[in-house]
């Protein structure tokens, strides 16, 4: 597994999504929400799984039975943003990548491993 250094914690704003580059092309989205947990990160894959367009870091946060969710901007379909679980009762979902902060503060770096 590699951790890569996405950015500052400063740099992502909460509740709105921001796409990364992960080594091997793999586009990711990452996003900083306040959750009744506390303030979390997520990262999942950035390429809808039912257009393959890389959208997700657009789409808009939710949230069904206290868990967060992401819907694409294009189709509108909900992910679950815990485990990536599509809504729709079927086999799409989105891969989910460990994300963790280094240090302390907004100055934290966020890396995110895959």
């Amino acid at each position: 597994m590699a951790d890569t250094v996405i950015c500052a914690l400063r740099d992502l704003s909460v509740g709105v999504g921001a796409a990364a580059l992960l080594p091997g092309e793999q586009q990711v989205a990452i996003f900083r929400l306040h959750t009744s947990d506390g303030e979390q990160l997520f990262a999942v894959d950035n390429v809808d799984p039912y257009t393959g367009v890389g959208v997700i870091s657009r789409g808009i946060v939710g949230e069904v039975d206290g868990r967060p969710t992401i819907a694409s901007p294009l189709l509108k379909q909900r992910f679950f943003l815990d485990d990536g679980a599509s809504l729709q009762g079927d086999d799409h979902a989105l891969a989910t990548f460990k994300v963790h902060l280094d240090g302390e503060g907004e100055e934290a770096k966020v890396v995110v491993s895959n």
